[in-house]
């Protein structure tokens, strides 16, 4: 076969999945709802196996970066959807709104705010409350995360379809980042990786149909906080126009935690990495990058709001956990009841203890990241299918196989949604476990999977 044909299979190839997957995204984003569990199950079904034919496969650089176009433009299918598979768009633009007409999002509770003059000044609908999942607890967004809102809302005024966009244009904008960093990599970043696959494996990550739906689709922030840390990561290898305090490093990571606070797991490796003293500076700079973006909203009973929210989240939360719901069905058996207000905490104290184990072993950066993020999610109470997210990039750029199969698997819990209100199939969780599980010991205990296309 000469090379002309070659070419043209793989632009007949490339325009019949670029179709199936237009349809696909769009029935997802712009007809199905939350309880069409079925319909929405076999599209992500028809996404992963069209996304699974293109990664198995070998391409040159060029046709990287086409691809990559693709999955831009993919998620730019969904600039004018306003998200139906996730409700907590809502509270993003109740705060934005609130943060817009001067108030401080983090002192009101939307269930006490509702009707009143305040509401109608920074117009907070009952539309917006009714939609919210969580109108009776204080917001838990940290304040870069709030400021976007602001902007947002600031920019569109009272309009929700403008303001979704405009939410969606930073999360579309993180992911171009990460597409440019994941083919430009700091020639220290994982060079096995990098020269096992070149830049092929950035499509592990851009053409996720997870990563397309849960982030860009349902509008979620995951995305710009990959960014910053993966920008951490970065200018630690390859210090930023010769920073050898590794300042820039601190503040991306630091930028990080104020739009998710996800990033503070890190800190054990970096201190690790870079060791004691250094460490210690390190963790200050970022701790100092989230004091300043708090200052704006600082008081006490900002802490105590934020504070109180936390710990509802570790003790009271609960969706698709592994260990945990193991955990909790012994709870029952021995004492009756749920213990979720002492696994919460004991968990999150074994989750801890990992990291710090994980921070001195000996394997990639990157690697210890992936096996951090990994452990917290084991052992987390609440699993929502974005928080995986973050995982399947790590993942990619690592060489490890298991969260692509576990993003593929995260379309099954939809099926709790249903029915309303919603219900777990605990043999549905129990399958999305025993297959991650499976995949992960036998990629970290015994001979692992071949990245390279065959």
């Amino acid at each position: 076969m000469t090379l002309f044909q070659v070419d043209k299979a793989k632009w007949i190839q490339c325009v019949l999945f670029c179709l199936l997957s237009v349809l696909a995204y769009w029935l997802i984003g712009y007809r199905f709802i939350r309880t069409q569990s079925g319909e929405l199950i076999l599209s992500f079904g028809v996404l992963f196996l069209i996304y699974g034919l293109i990664i198995s496969q070998k391409w040159d650089k060029l046709w990287v970066r086409r691809w990559l176009w693709i999955a831009l433009g993919f998620r730019l299918l969904f600039l004018l959807a306003v998200p139906v598979l996730s409700d907590d768009y809502f509270r993003f633009i109740w705060d934005g709104r609130l943060l817009a007409a001067g108030y401080n999002p983090y002192l009101y509770l939307p269930s006490a705010l509702i009707g009143s003059s305040i509401a109608v000044d920074a117009q907070l609908d009952t539309v917006l409350f009714e939609g919210m999942n969580s109108p009776h607890y204080f917001t838990v967004y940290p304040p870069l995360n709030q400021m976007m809102f602001g902007v947002a809302a600031w920019i569109a005024g009272g309009n929700t379809l403008i303001t979704v966009i405009l939410l969606r244009s930073f999360i579309v904008l993180a992911e171009a980042g990460i597409f440019w960093m994941m083919m430009h990599p700091a020639k220290s970043v994982n060079s096995v990786i990098n020269k096992k696959k070149g830049s092929q494996f950035a499509l592990i990550y851009a053409l996720n149909p997870l990563i397309i739906v849960e982030l860009t689709g349902n509008l979620h922030f995951e995305a710009v906080t990959l960014f910053f840390v993966l920008l951490a990561v970065r200018w630690l290898n390859t210090p930023f126009q010769g920073d050898k305090y590794y300042i820039a490093s601190a503040v991306a990571l630091g930028l990080g935690v104020v739009v998710k606070l996800l990033p503070l797991l890190f800190l054990p490796l970096f201190i690790k990495r870079l060791g004691i003293k250094k460490g210690l500076i390190y963790s200050a700079i970022t701790g100092s990058v989230l004091l300043v973006l708090f200052l704006p909203f600082l008081s006490l009973e900002l802490l105590l709001n934020f504070g109180k929210s936390l710990d509802l989240y570790f003790q009271k939360f609960e969706f698709n956990a592994s260990f945990y719901y193991l955990l909790r069905e012994l709870g029952y058996w021995v004492t009756g009841y749920n213990l979720i207000q002492v696994l919460g905490p004991l968990l999150s104290l074994i989750t801890f203890t990992f990291l710090i184990w994980i921070a001195f072993q000996r394997r990639s950066f990157l690697e210890k990241m992936l096996f951090s993020l990994t452990v917290y999610f084991l052992l987390a109470t609440t699993i929502h299918p974005w928080y995986i997210t973050t995982l399947v990039a790590f993942g990619a750029w690592t060489g490890r196989w298991y969260p692509v199969v576990w993003s593929a698997l995260l379309p099954l819990t939809y099926v709790a949604y249903s029915s309303i209100p919603y219900h777990e199939n605990l043999r549905v969780v129990g399958l999305e476990y025993i297959l991650v599980l499976g995949c992960l010991c036998y990629e970290v205990f015994l001979k692992g999977l071949d990245w390279e296309a065959s």
